[in-house]
């Protein structure tokens, strides 16, 4: 009897620690996604009201949860020229959160773009899953790893422009805060909250092959079923390799992992609603990505 009641003095007092090691508040990550992709931001086309109030999320959010920025009010500003209109943005935003890592000055960026197609006519480009689901990811994830520090410090970059030629992307690598060869990865998110396949692919192993053995020791056995591929040369449009705002890193030779879904039938339309994600997917998605960063902060510390 002694035991049994020491036993479950020892379960009341981890109680409070199992509840705060949960990694992903789930009803805020589905909450944030859902406002990202609402009819209110109106598909956060950049410079657009809706995009002014993605980026207020996400200061917002940096700022409860006390994180610092190497930036003023969380914000890289840069200007670009957009080559299919030739309208000139100045005045569009990264939203850069940052926490210092445990054991190393090296650093994991965790990126993920918020913008979108915004209002064309009538309809809206609400971008669910391309990409509020990735978005809503980077929210959970600085949550969870400002309570459980990172051995890395870690960065975490809300880009904006990625539809437009991964402008964002390319403003954060042109003006990065510290020596990239200080970046050990980076962790690019674009498109993880549906397939019908229960299908999520990291690329990247190709070109950084010592990253998969560690990812598979996270993944096996897991749902969604985790695929490497569409990161070879020879698959053309398949390549992934510079499909998203991962590709500046890689061209500047940071190993990367992009973390996506293949093109499903609402790719790019009107039709890429809150609606239509599939939420059981998109839970098991983030909470696995989330496990993979958490194991490569460990497993890449020099």
């Amino acid at each position: 009897m002694n035991n049994l009641i020491r036993i479950l003095w020892v379960i009341f007092l981890l109680t409070p620690l199992i509840c705060k090691a949960q990694k992903i508040d789930e009803e805020q990550l589905i909450q944030d996604m859902a406002y990202l992709a609402s009819d209110e931001l109106e598909g956060r086309k950049p410079l657009s009201e809706g995009s002014l109030k993605a980026r207020a999320l996400f200061k917002d959010r940096f700022t409860e949860l006390g994180l610092t920025s190497q930036y003023r009010d969380f914000t890289q500003y840069f200007s670009f020229r957009n080559r299919r209109d030739g309208k000139l943005y100045e005045n569009a935003a990264n939203i850069i959160g940052f926490i210092p890592g445990e054991s190393t000055e090296k650093l994991i960026v965790i990126t993920a773009h918020y913008d979108h197609l915004g209002r064309q006519g009538d309809k809206i480009f609400n971008g669910a899953d391309d990409n509020a689901s990735g978005a809503a990811a980077l929210l959970a994830f600085a949550s969870y790893f400002i309570e459980n520090r990172p051995q890395h410090s870690m960065m975490f970059v809300a880009l904006d422009a990625e539809e437009m030629g991964h402008q964002g992307a390319k403003a954060l690598v042109a003006d990065f805060p510290f020596p990239l060869d200080h970046v050990v990865l980076n962790i690019n998110m674009d498109m993880i909250s549906r397939n019908e396949n229960n299908e999520l692919y990291a690329a990247g192993t190709y070109h950084y092959p010592f990253l998969k053995p560690l990812i598979q020791k996270v993944s096996e056995g897991r749902t969604p079923n985790l695929l490497f591929g569409h990161d070879e040369p020879e698959m053309g449009r398949d390549d992934w390799t510079l499909a998203s705002d991962h590709a500046q890193f890689h061209l500047k030779g940071v190993p990367f992992i992009y973390f996506g879904v293949e093109d499903h039938e609402d790719y790019h339309k009107e039709t890429d609603t809150f609606e239509n994600i599939q939420t059981d997917f998109y839970i098991n998605a983030a909470n696995l990505i989330l496990d993979i960063i958490m194991s490569l902060d460990k497993d890449l510390v020099q």
